[in-house]
């Protein structure tokens, strides 16, 4: 592949560094990860341990307890509180080994990290701290989130669950809550709720409390547990939340809740590629050892050019993700805050788990008939990836919000050529430059949703090249750079042509009552 075109650019500012106390625990932690994923190794071996732990509901106490004996959880909490200081390489770099082995596992750790013990790190009160997050690791408790509700999932901020001040200043929450990982079995949850006006309306703001289940008065009724088609091992359901927390539950936003909402969103977005990263790694271990022992036609499978393009296109999905995981490991810290990081938050989210479901599938194509099973890795990987791409803001939803971030941001520099504003973008320049002659075109401001939808996907894998060529500047191995880079490049310039040359289909409302396709058989003659 030729070299990048990046001269004649301004220069973009290097990117800060993860802080010193990480390069002070680094050599330490070393020593914690080979523990941890010899733990992992221990408990995953053997196929029959897996097959039996993948096909079951739930995860078996000893799974837990001997995970828990190693404590990865710790990396999510300072040291004050009995952790290893929340590092965002520590956490990324578990995920990654936990997602090798398990990918339910993996989300569960991702859960009770990034959208437990980080939110209450950074907002909780000292009281809730110190008190919460030393039992989360000495008694081995769990917890989760809960923000989506019936009939308001993507529609968050229209949430019904409410809470008032009670006459003791604790806080009544009332309402109803699903799909949150962990039902029934997590000791504690973050809630979120609107406040309450003395009219009965609800306003606009959103806040976090503190629930621990265990408490008095703060019981989680459970009214069903969910069939989920994929992560069988992690529990989901309906709550129903008729609790009263404590003053000191309530999270301490900097600003305003909204803004601590997407600050925590954001944070758990940017660490999708610590989840997706094992697991990508692991469906390229799969499918290599398959594409060299599965023989057809006499020769191995690994030789037919098709195959090669499939496992080279894994190749390019595991260097992305490694790319985001060093852009996540340094910009992802709870010490910053990530509300206005929509932007790459969306793209590496987006573009991570659409990675993740295409690898599964490219896999399984490659199987065959028995990777058609519930048992078989390629199976199993099909439906635990798949709600990657939902959860967390439907792929759908995000893309459309990276398009319009961009379209914001040309609207502040007065810039309508979609090539202009992206050389001058840090997150995109040098990826940009590459794309001038499929970029170099007038952006529509009124585009349909779909053409929203359509220009975010493109988006969104330029902002991973962004990243790329950053891991490729910092000494990765240059052929798997390059390799990546022309996949994505031919994926943009794919998804630029449909953006700018496709129609729009319609739908047609009465389609019933065309005839249907036996009324135009002709007599044979």
């Amino acid at each position: 592949m030729p070299a990048l075109p990046i001269t004649g650019l301004r220069e973009v500012a290097s990117p800060p560094r993860v802080r010193q106390g990480w390069a002070d625990a680094r050599e330490g932690f070393g020593a914690f990860l080979g523990s941890y994923r010899e733990r992992l190794q221990h408990i995953f071996g053997t196929r029959a341990s897996a097959d039996q732990l993948n096909l079951q509901r739930g995860l078996p106490p000893f799974v837990l307890r001997q995970v828990r004996e190693v404590d990865p959880l710790s990396v999510w909490i300072p040291e004050a509180y009995g952790g290893r200081g929340g590092y965002m390489p520590e956490a990324l770099s578990v995920l990654e080994e936990t997602g090798y082995q398990s990918l339910p596992l993996c989300l569960m750790m991702g859960i009770n990290g990034g959208l437990f013990a980080q939110p209450l790190s950074k907002y909780g009160s000292e009281e809730a701290k110190g008190h919460v997050l030393p039992n989360f690791l000495r008694h081995k408790q769990m917890g989760g989130l809960m923000i989506t509700e019936p009939g308001f999932g993507s529609d968050a901020l229209n949430m019904r669950t409410a809470y008032e001040t009670t006459s003791h200043g604790s806080f009544h929450i009332k309402g109803m809550k699903h799909w949150g990982g962990l039902t029934g079995w997590a000791d504690y949850w973050l809630l979120t709720a609107r406040p309450r006006s003395s009219d009965g309306s609800l306003r606009r703001d959103v806040d976090f409390f503190v629930c621990d289940v265990n408490a008095p008065g703060q019981h989680i009724e459970v009214e069903e547990f969910y069939p989920n088609l994929g992560l069988w091992m992690i529990p989901y359901g309906l709550n129903k939340i008729d609790v009263t927390v404590p003053a000191t539950a309530r999270l301490e936003p900097k600003t305003t809740g909204i803004k601590m909402l997407l600050d925590i969103l954001h944070r758990s977005r940017l660490q999708f590629p610590g989840m997706g990263m094992g697991f990508l790694r692991r469906m390229l271990d799969e499918a290599m050892d398959h594409a060299r022992t599965r023989f057809v036609g006499g020769k191995p499978l690994f030789d037919y050019d098709q195959a090669k393009a499939r496992l080279a296109r894994l190749q390019a999905a595991v260097t992305a993700c490694q790319a985001m995981c060093l852009h996540s490991a340094e910009q992802a810290g709870v010490e910053r805050d990530l509300a206005d990081s929509g932007l790459v938050a969306n793209a590496f989210k987006t573009v991570a788990t659409d990675l993740m479901q295409e690898a599964a599938q490219s896999f399984l194509q490659m199987v065959g008939a028995k990777g058609y099973r519930l048992d078989h890795p390629a199976g199993r990987a099909i439906v635990d990836s798949r709600p990657f791409q939902i959860f967390e803001g439907s792929n759908d939803i995000l893309y459309q919000q990276i398009t319009e971030a961009v379209l914001k941001g040309m609207r502040r520099m007065k810039a309508s050529n979609l090539y202009q504003y992206l050389t001058e973008e840090p997150l995109t320049a040098r990826a940009a430059t590459a794309l001038r002659d499929v970029l170099s075109f007038d952006v529509d401001a009124t585009m349909p949703q779909r053409k929203l939808v359509e220009l975010g996907k493109a988006l969104g894998r330029i902002v991973s090249m962004e990243a790329v060529i950053e891991l490729g500047e910092r000494g990765f191995r240059p052929d798997l750079v390059a390799n990546t880079l022309e996949e994505f490049r031919g994926e943009v310039r794919a998804l630029l042509t449909t953006f700018r040359e496709g129609g729009l289909v319609k739908v047609v409302e009465d389609y019933r009552e065309a005839h249907g396709w036996l009324d135009y058989v002709r007599p044979a003659t």
